[in-house]
């Protein structure tokens, strides 16, 4: 299950977190699907701190979740790509330029029993956000090329193109936006439009 939310921010003990984050190496992506990225680097840390509600812990993801989205999209604007939450087993997907204040911050926040699995970018949600911005503006520019169905931005560290003929908009679309963004989109046949 993907999700997106946001929390107050709260004070934590950060310098605790940061001798608790492992190193994983070679894991791939698989968090929301994706079979496309082969190998990556992942940090995986374990939350220590206290459950706030000991009756409800299902809603200690959420916490985190929106905890993390409002810290990434305020003081760690400049590392932080975007995030999902995977209810079992409750796992927080977090998609970062590595920063080592930024795991610190995510894994002094989590809660007893949330896993966090930190995987490493090179793209800012902001830099995918204007792609999808200035592809929106225009969605008929290809016209005649392939149809562009959809467009939106995926936590994961690319933006997702929906088209009647991926093959032919793969091509354009790499060779029009260049080597950076030809590694940050995903192109996929979609039979109609509809909201991301």
């Amino acid at each position: 299950m993907k999700r997106r939310s946001r929390i107050r921010e709260t004070a934590g003990v950060v310098a605790a977190s940061a001798a608790a984050l492992v190193a994983v190496q070679g894991s791939s992506a698989g968090a929301v699907g994706d079979e496309s990225r082969v190998a990556e680097r992942v940090t995986v840390c374990v939350g220590t701190r206290p459950t706030s509600s000991p009756t409800d812990p299902e809603l200690s993801l959420d916490r985190l979740l929106r905890y993390v989205e409002k810290r990434g999209g305020t003081r760690y604007a400049r590392v932080f790509t975007g995030l999902a939450g995977d209810d079992d087993p409750r796992t927080a997907h977090v998609y970062r330029i590595p920063s080592k204040a930024f795991d610190a911050d995510v894994c002094a926040h989590a809660e007893k029993g949330i896993r966090v699995r930190l995987h490493d970018t090179d793209v800012t949600a902001r830099r995918l956000e204007a792609l999808v911005e200035r592809t929106g503006d225009r969605m008929d520019r290809w016209d005649g090329q392939f149809d562009l169905r959809e467009v939106g931005p995926d936590p994961r560290g690319f933006v997702f193109f929906g088209v009647d003929d991926p093959a032919k908009a793969d091509l354009v679309l790499k060779k029009e936006l260049g080597p950076f963004w030809a590694k940050h989109i995903r192109v996929e046949y979609v039979g109609s439009a509809s909201l991301l």
